[in-house]
């Protein structure tokens, strides 16, 4: 079966972030690595790459909601691990930071390109993924937990993993563009 080459604006319309519905088929290192790879032509600002990356597959999940259980009460842990026991995998994306605020503006830019570009690699291998920002990514605990340094930032985390595509995805919708632009 021949698979169909999507346009590039095709594939920006139909990429959904997958928060659910995750089977468990193991996320391949080498794939994340090519995607990884690809997903590095961001635009970046004096060519920085200001990105580096933590890869947690689903051998190492255990240990990683461990790291997250540190920075949250007890009463929260059931919980906690309810929610990502079917994420097969997941990256942290961390940035590195600079005290002048021209350049952390532009590192934080750049990430988020980088972040863009392989939430759309990842849909085209049929790989969904989730970008969040939960309240213990700020916490210095999971930062010592992690080994992130003073001089950098977590941006988000990714929840990755193949998905049931019978699963209902919800539509997204946008704003006509001409209800937010203006001419100068």
């Amino acid at each position: 079966m021949k698979e169909t080459i999507q346009s590039v604006s095709e594939l920006i319309r139909d990429r959904r972030s997958v928060k659910s519905g995750y089977i468990q088929k193991e996320v391949d290192k080498e794939l994340m690595i090519s995607l990884l790879n690809d997903a590095a032509w961001a635009p970046n600002h004096g060519l920085r790459e200001p990105w580096r990356f933590i890869f947690i597959s689903n051998d190492r999940k255990e240990a990683f909601l461990d790291s997250i259980l540190t920075c949250l009460p007890k009463s929260q842990h059931e919980q906690m691990l309810n929610k990502f026991k079917d994420v097969p995998a997941f990256l942290i994306v961390i940035m590195k930071t600079d005290p002048r605020q021209k350049q952390f503006d532009e590192n934080f830019a750049a990430t988020s390109c980088f972040i863009q570009n392989l939430q759309l690699l990842a849909w085209e291998k049929k790989l969904g993924m989730v970008w969040k920002t939960p309240n213990f990514i700020y916490d210095p605990r999971f930062y010592a937990e992690l080994d992130v340094d003073k001089d950098e930032k977590i941006i988000g985390m990714l929840q990755i993993g193949y998905f049931d595509k019978n699963a209902r995805i919800p539509e997204r919708k946008r704003t006509d563009i001409r209800e937010k632009l203006t001419y100068f």
